[in-house]
């Protein structure tokens, strides 16, 4: 963990932005062993009513969350930001597997080191069944293409 992960902190607002897009085209990809990388030996994390310690942890987490939630697609959008924290809001889609699609809405507080790894992420969400048609995220299963809307410019 002796390499950077640019943009660093303190952040702007173009930076705390390509942070953020660049932690929502890494979540797309589905994949914990690239995820798990942004993250401190020692991360701490709340998500929902878990609260995983360590990268270990968190790849285990992730590797639960991406075999429930089938066909996950996110956006994340740039809430807030100042020096080494940045808060986001998000929304991202998916079904389980019987076929039911949710559409999953929250909020996440991160703090990085200077080196900008992610020390520590809260998060909060509320999942929403919703019905095929209602699906607002169709881009093939990967990041989110650059002419996708974004969250504002969907109304969410």
């Amino acid at each position: 963990m002796t390499e950077p992960r640019p943009p660093l902190p303190p952040f702007t607002r173009e930076s705390a932005t390509d942070k953020v897009r660049m932690a929502e085209d890494a979540w797309n990809t589905r994949d914990p062993d690239r995820v798990v990388k942004v993250y401190t030996p020692d991360t701490r994390w709340r998500n929902r009513a878990e609260f995983p310690r360590g990268r270990d942890e968190v790849h285990a987490f992730l590797t639960r969350k991406w075999a429930r939630e089938l066909e996950y697609r996110l956006i994340k959008e740039l809430w807030a930001f100042d020096g080494a924290r940045i808060a986001v809001r998000f929304v991202y889609e998916w079904h389980d597997d019987s076929g039911q699609w949710y559409r999953s809405h929250g909020n996440e507080n991160w703090q990085f080191t200077e080196q900008g790894y992610m020390a520590q992420r809260h998060a909060s969400i509320n999942d929403r069944p919703i019905h095929a048609s209602e699906r607002l995220f169709h881009w093939p299963l990967g990041p989110r293409p650059a002419d996708h809307p974004g969250l504002s410019e969907l109304g969410l």
